[in-house]
């Protein structure tokens, strides 16, 4: 049985609770639906109540290209998600925006004159002793942090724990590693404690509970990464004691159980630039990228629409002079629509996120 977030009459976190106590608070006007980013069902209470929590841990295993979250709490578990993390399309967004920025420069400068008279602009400062993170990597933990700050407004965390990656001798490095300390250290402690777990604890923890681990990674089910953040989840609630010399036991008591599953990840929508990078038949480039359309909508606006009595759902992804195109979860169109007949659902929250029915290939036994 599911349990669903609650939130007090002051906007407060709370425990969450059954979905037949939630429909019954609604039925009686007890509370009313809160709505998230994440779509997730969720209530807010119109009554005073009180505002006692018992510890909610996050559990984190970041990636290159996916990563996966946990909720849990000491009798069951409450969330997991799989993130498809933007880390391949920056990359390749960001080499385009560069070889474009060169081509520009090189038709700028006059061949022609010496070297010392051509429109060279010098550094103004040196650009190479920064200490920011790259991108592509940034955008992956800007996703995971984004997440986990959501997931804050529907449940009291106490704590989060996070996987680190540590590589020895001539391994070389993971991009995971590029970014942990920023996470570890100064984004996520502003939401709770942090604790960071190695991944060999992380994959003997899970052995331990006896969950299953899907090894293809790109596959859209809990059993790939989630599965690892509720191991790591777990050891807020069950701790390993030792006794030098003896032989060691562990402390405390979790359950784990099936739980809503998400797939998330970011609108792959193009930004706004000036015009494409190949000039069309005469010379003219036309304008390229943006969220603005001319109808009432914004690409990644959730919405629905109707063609011979057939109802879908999906994400606005263009547009042409009297139509939308309204794309799937996996960005393909679904077809053009009329923009008479689409009806907004969602505005864009730069998030796509995609609700299973639940984790059942999530416990081995």
């Amino acid at each position: 049985m599911y349990r669903v977030p609650v939130r007090s009459k002051n906007g407060k976190p709370l425990m969450p609770t059954k979905a037949s106590r939630a429909r019954r608070w609604l039925k009686e006007g007890k509370a009313v639906i809160y709505k998230n980013d994440l779509h997730s069902f969720a209530v807010q209470l119109t009554i005073d109540s009180g505002e006692e929590t018992q510890p909610i841990a996050v559990g984190i295993d970041p990636g290159k290209h996916y990563s996966g979250i946990g909720v849990q709490s000491s009798f069951m578990t409450l969330f997991t998600a799989h993130l498809e993390l933007p880390f391949q399309r920056v990359k390749d967004r960001m080499e385009t925006r560069a070889m474009m920025r060169r081509n520009r420069r090189g038709r700028r400068i006059d061949r022609k004159l010496p070297f010392n008279q051509r429109s060279h602009r010098q550094k103004r400062f040196n650009n190479r002793r920064c200490h920011k993170l790259p991108p592509s990597i940034k955008a992956n933990r800007q996703l995971e942090y984004r997440i986990v700050k959501e997931l804050s407004q529907l449940f009291p965390i106490s704590s989060i724990i996070y996987e680190i990656v540590k590589a020895k001798g001539d391994k070389g490095f993971s991009p995971v590693m590029v970014s942990q300390k920023v996470m570890t250290e100064q984004w996520l402690p502003q939401i709770a404690p942090v604790t960071t777990k190695y991944g060999w604890e992380t994959s003997a923890r899970r052995e331990m509970l006896g969950l299953e681990k899907d090894r293809e990674k790109s596959n859209q089910t809990p059993a790939t990464h989630a599965v690892d953040g509720v191991a790591l989840a777990s050891y807020q609630f069950l701790k390993y004691k030792r006794i030098k010399g003896y032989k060691g036991w562990f402390e405390g008591s979790v359950e784990i159980t099936n739980a809503p599953f998400s797939t998330i990840k970011r609108p792959p929508v193009s930004r706004r630039q000036l015009h494409l990078m190949i000039p069309a038949k005469g010379g003219v480039r036309r304008k390229y990228g943006g969220t603005v359309t001319r109808h009432d909508f914004r690409k990644g606006d959730y919405v629905e629409t109707e063609r011979k009595g057939i109802k879908y759902r999906g994400w606005v992804s263009g547009e042409t002079k009297n139509q939308v195109s309204v794309s799937g979860f996996d960005w393909k169109r679904l077809g053009q629509f009329g923009a008479k007949k689409t009806q907004l659902l969602k505005r864009n929250t730069n998030l796509i996120v995609n609700t299973q029915t639940g984790g059942r290939a999530f416990l081995s036994r």
